[in-house]
């Protein structure tokens, strides 16, 4: 007889059915995989043997053929232990077909029969409810996980025999794992309050630098910082990660799918419940910042998709490292193409940079006397090219402090929260303003949504102008000139981008190279 048992696998961070078909025949014992599993699949016939044995069930000495259908698919993964074994205990008669046809099995066996969790859950359970199986029976581990998708009805068990004895049941009763129920907005808004590590209250000056970073978090937009070294630069960027807005549930699903696929949820909560602030050494390779490798993982670009990738000393980075940021940055997605498959991760993050004007770190500097050569400071600058600088919007300075500001130590600045609270009233702004697009910020607009959204009046518009010229703006560089122009309203809470608000923009591309 012929056993047909569901599971799921992930392709990128998309989940897809598997059916699980085993058939066990009178021939030469032996026990075969097909249907293009990889090593650890390979190797699961030795687990699913001795967990079967030690769960007091007789293997069968038979020949024994596991189809992973759809055949054409690479298998990847332990997950598929316990429907292969599930599969061999129906075939051998053991477990009643009619009864698994509404289940799905997910889990990885121990030699002595427990099950272990696996990674990908959640978009595997999303695609399974998808395809009409509302019932999942995997580890206890994974439970809550897979429990965030409403509408599927979750049994978690720690054996395969705990497994089998529940489907032998006439009338299946056994915990079901509910929902995972929280209050989103109000458990995201606490967590975000954890994340103020640093308050930018506690930062002395740089007082521009500040509401810089205060319109890069509202807007969701890219921002450098050049300034010699001690003036600020990494701690204001340990600041920004306590002003940004809390998660939509929709953004929070999309980063635990990613987060799910990495292995990298953690144990205790099945939810990323904060945006992320990723910040690469760099030395990272650019397979580490895009993701890729033989087995396809997302980088670290799609490990901060909805929050902020952080890189300090920028121009340490390799340049190979830095010009694969271009396309993502643009798109906000990254395709890793090889000869079998080609994958799609999220990757729509926030681009944080710093780095020094220039190789020892004082051009422009009121106490210290630049020692670099012009050469010298041109091929550091170099290491940034134009096309990337052009997808920065906004570029600041940030100077050394003066004895005053140094020596006082009185908080005159304002609190993270009094800022994050601003942040979160311009995105909620947006929000109402794109409730009938498929956006969220304005970093997001397209050239459609900018002529929508972000209409000049005269005086805007003559003030634009004289930029262009002035500045010798690219198609690109004006378009994020009223992206940014548009958050700074919304800031103000103006419906509409009014003179001052654009010369504010300007001001954000003020950084001094040396050419």
């Amino acid at each position: 007889m012929i056993a047909n048992i569901y599971t799921g696998a992930v392709q990128g961070i998309e989940g897809y059915k598997i059916n699980v078909e085993v058939d066990i025949t009178a021939a030469i014992p032996g026990f075969t995989i097909v249907g293009l599993p990889d090593t650890a699949v390979s190797e699961s016939r030795e687990r699913i043997r001795s967990a079967i044995k030690n769960s007091g069930f007789s293997f069968p000495t038979k020949k024994i053929i596991v189809n992973l259908a759809p055949a054409d698919i690479r298998k990847e993964g332990s997950g598929f232990d316990l429907p292969i074994a599930i599969g061999v205990l129906t075939s051998s008669d053991i477990l009643d077909p009619e009864k698994l046809k509404d289940y799905a099995f997910i889990g990885e066996l121990s030699l002595d029969g427990s099950l272990r969790g696996v990674s990908g859950i959640l978009p595997i359970v999303l695609q399974l409810k998808k395809s009409n199986i509302n019932k999942i029976i995997l580890s206890k581990e994974n439970a809550s996980e897979a429990a965030l998708v409403e509408g599927v009805e979750v049994y978690p068990v720690d054996s395969l025999g705990r497994a089998v004895e529940f489907l032998l049941q006439d009338n299946p009763v056994n915990e079901v794992v509910k929902p995972f129920k929280i209050n989103v907005k109000e458990y995201l808004k606490n967590n975000q309050k954890n994340q103020i590590t640093v308050d930018f209250k506690d930062v002395k000056g740089q007082e521009k630098a500040k509401r810089a970073l205060e319109v890069a978090a509202a807007g969701g937009h890219n921002i450098l910082m050049v300034g010699s070294p001690g003036s600020g630069k990494t701690l204001l960027s340990r600041c920004f990660a306590g002003i940004l807005p809390p998660l939509e549930f929709s953004e929070a699903i999309e980063l635990t799918k990613i987060y799910s696929v990495s292995g990298m949820l953690e144990k205790n909560i099945p939810l990323v419940t904060s945006r992320p602030f990723r910040a690469p050494h760099h030395s990272a390779s650019s397979v580490g910042i895009i993701g890729g490798g033989i087995n396809p993982k997302p980088g670290e670009i799609s490990l901060a998709h909805r929050g902020v990738l952080f890189m300090d000393e920028v121009v340490e980075f390799p340049r190979n490292v830095l010009e694969v940021l271009r396309q993502p940055l643009e798109d906000g997605v990254v395709t890793i193409s090889r000869a079998q498959l080609s994958i799609q991760y999220p990757a729509d993050f926030m681009f944080m940079a710093a780095m020094n004007p220039c190789p020892c770190g004082f051009y422009g500097d009121t106490k210290k006397q630049c020692v670099c050569s012009e050469y010298q400071a041109k091929r550091y600058w170099s290491r940034l090219s134009g096309p990337l600088l052009d997808r920065i919007d906004i570029q600041i300075e940030v100077p050394r402090l003066s004895e005053n500001e140094l020596l006082s130590f009185e908080s005159k600045g304002e609190s993270s929260e009094s800022i994050r609270n601003r942040v979160i009233e311009a995105r909620e702004r947006q929000l109402h303003r794109f409730r009938d697009e498929d956006i969220i910020s304005n970093s997001q607009m397209s050239p459609g949504f900018i002529k929508k959204y972000c209409k000049l009046d005269e005086r805007s518009e003559s003030l634009v102008r004289a930029a262009i010229t002035k500045f010798n703006l690219s198609g690109r560089t004006y378009d994020r000139l009223l992206k940014l122009a548009r958050t700074i309203a919304d800031l103000y809470a103006s419906d509409d981008i009014k003179s001052n608000h654009i010369a504010e923009a300007i001001q954000y591309r003020g950084v001094s190279k040396i050419f």
